[in-house]
C-alpha cells in the first residue's frame, strides 16, 4: 500500500502520518451500516460521562484501576481494516491488540491528552464527517498545530508524536465515527514514558475544546 505524501503537513510532529482515502466510499457505507447494529456504551472517566460513546474490542481500559484487561475479540467486520492498518504501519497483523469504535454526536470533542501508556502505536480511521486534530508539546509551551481528518482517511501516531506531544479533537459539527487500533507497549518501555495524570483519553476539557 502506498504511503500518503505529507508535503502539506510539514509543521506536524515527527511520527504523525496521514493517509487520505484509506477507505473506499463503499467500505465506509458498509461500516456505517454495521455501526447501527452496535451497542455503544457511555464513555465514563472517573464518574464524568462524556458526550461520545464507544465500544471496545480486544482490550478495554479501566480508568479506575488504570489497567487494560481482555474483552470480546476484535470482530470479523473490522479484520480487513486491521490488516490494512497493520500493513500501512509496518506491523504484524496480531500486533494490533485493541480496536475501539467511537460515535461522536454533533458538539462532542476530546480534550488534551496522550493515550494511556499501556499502548504504543495508534492508528485511527475517520468516517462520516471530518474533524480537526490538534497537537501541542506535552507539558511544554509552544505552538499548537492541527490537521483536518477527512472522512475515510487514516492517521498514525508513533514515536515523537506519540510521547512528546499530546493531542485533542475539536468539537465535531456533524455526526462522526472513528475506528482506533492500538498496539501493546512492552512493560519495560511502558514505565519510561508513563504519566497517569494526563496519559488518558480525557473528557475533562469537553466544554472548552470547541474552537
Amino acid at each position: 500500500m502506498r504511503r500518503a505524501q505529507l508535503s502539506n503537513f510539514s509543521e506536524l510532529p515527527e511520527g504523525f502520518d496521514y493517509f487520505p482515502e484509506f477507505l473506499t466510499r463503499a467500505e465506509e457505507r458498509g461500516l456505517l451500516h454495521t455501526f447501527t447494529t452496535l451497542e455503544f456504551q457511555a464513555f465514563n472517566f472517573h464518574g464524568y460521562v462524556a458526550r461520545r460513546r464507544i465500544i471496545q474490542y480486544g482490550f478495554e481500559y479501566n480508568f479506575g484501576s488504570r489497567r487494560a484487561t481482555a474483552t470480546k475479540p476484535i470482530p470479523a467486520f473490522l479484520q480487513p481494516f486491521r490488516e490494512r492498518a497493520a500493513t500501512w504501519a509496518n506491523l504484524k497483523f496480531d500486533e494490533i491488540i485493541e480496536a475501539v469504535v467511537t460515535q461522536y454526536p454533533p458538539g462532542a470533542p476530546i480534550g488534551w491528552h496522550r493515550d494511556v501508556a499501556q499502548f504504543e502505536k495508534i492508528i485511527g480511521i475517520s468516517l462520516n464527517s471530518s474533524c480537526r486534530m490538534r497537537f501541542r508539546r506535552y507539558r511544554k509551551s509552544g505552538q499548537t498545530v492541527s490537521v483536518l481528518l477527512e472522512p475515510r482517511s487514516a492517521y498514525l501516531i508513533q514515536d515523537i508524536a506519540r510521547w512528546q506531544y499530546e493531542h485533542s479533537i475539536s468539537a465535531v459539527k456533524d455526526l462522526r465515527f472513528s475506528i482506533t487500533f492500538r498496539t501493546e507497549r512492552s512493560q519495560g518501555r511502558r514505565s519510561k514514558n508513563s504519566n497517569t495524570a494526563r496519559d488518558s483519553v480525557m473528557p475533562s476539557n469537553e466544554n472548552t475544546t470547541a474552537s
